[in-house]
């Protein structure tokens, strides 16, 4: 059998490089090949996928999604892409949306039509729950109108229209998923969980938005990346799928739980200014991707979050050089 090539943008990040990681380790579906394309920006590491580097399956090269002429060539020899590559910190696009508009909206339309040309099977856009918007009570199904509050948000959004726009426009199979919030190891350490847990390994003090009370769906990237394998193996084109992890928190509550593994007490908080346009609440309804494909989420949150806070313990090496990269 031909091994299936697998184009990979952003793989050197959190997520990105765990699926990469996955699809090629011993529990990978086999008969596949990566190519990982990254520009190793401030969060991209180098270092996410040494596991992985002498792996026969595996190549590596250092771009820019929006540089057509090297995503052409690359495209050429590659027949599926899953497209990790964006911008994803809320509090940056606050500060600056420039970024977040030319790499997850140009970035991705670069791809989507050098895919078109280069004949691609298959094309998984990986988004975001928070183009949804923010929702009081219930869950958002695939079908619920988005309504992107935050400058990341609305550049995710528009770039999940873009590559649905080419299936229905000329037929490019193009496959969607929307997540929640996720966590696990090798998180760069500007978002809340890894944020919170390296400050407090160094006797630091966490910042906690507001009131606390915003809710989030918590996911674990291992459950993560088998839904996203899910639907790039038997996903329907032109659909969009969401992930969700089934925990729903309170920044209050996990921060409470954080606390409580790093063996710290609330003195150890500092309430701060909310952010602009913080979203109440996001919810994901997983229906369609348990009814047509089997996911589950299958890491219990409270086990998955001892291992996050055991691992970052664990590994100073990987984080401590990457803190004065996170701060905005």
């Amino acid at each position: 059998m031909t091994a299936t090539h697998v184009l990979v943008t952003g793989g050197a990040g959190f997520i990105g490089s765990h699926y990469v990681r996955t699809v090629l380790g011993p529990q990978g579906p086999g008969e596949v090949t990566v190519t990982v394309l990254d520009k190793l920006t401030y969060a991209g590491n180098p270092a996410n996928l040494d596991a992985v580097r002498g792996h026969p399956g595996f190549s590596f090269v250092h771009g820019d999604i929006c540089d057509d002429q090297l995503v052409h060539r690359l495209m050429g020899n590659v027949d599926q892409v899953v497209h990790f590559a964006a911008e994803s910190h809320v509090d940056r696009s606050i500060r600056s949306s420039a970024e977040f508009t030319r790499t997850n909206v140009v970035g991705t339309q670069v791809l989507l039509d050098a895919a078109l040309r280069a004949g691609v099977r298959t094309f998984v856009h990986i988004s975001t729950d928070e183009v949804y918007g923010s929702i009081a009570e219930g869950s958002w199904p695939e079908e619920h109108p988005l309504s992107p509050n935050s400058p990341y948000a609305a550049s995710k959004a528009s770039s999940d229209l873009l590559a649905l726009s080419y299936h229905r426009t000329h037929g490019l199979d193009v496959r969607v998923t929307r997540c929640s919030n996720n966590y696990g190891h090798h998180h760069f350490p500007e978002k809340a969980i890894p944020l919170f847990v390296t400050n407090l390994l160094d006797g630091k003090r966490v910042p906690l938005y507001g009131d606390g009370l915003n809710v989030r769906d918590w996911l674990h990237i291992d459950d993560h990346v088998r839904g996203i394998e899910l639907v790039r193996t038997g996903g329907r084109p032109g659909e969009v799928y969401n992930i969700g992890g089934g925990t729903e928190l309170t920044n209050k509550e996990l921060t409470g739980r954080l606390l409580a593994e790093c063996g710290s007490d609330w003195d150890m908080v500092e309430y701060v200014a909310d952010r602009k346009g913080h979203d109440l609440r996001y919810s994901v309804d997983c229906t369609k991707i348990s009814a047509e494909l089997g996911y589950r989420p299958r890491k219990d949150f409270a086990t998955g979050l001892a291992e996050t806070v055991a691992w970052y313990r664990a590994n100073r090496a990987w984080w401590e050089p990457l803190k004065d990269r996170a701060a905005l």
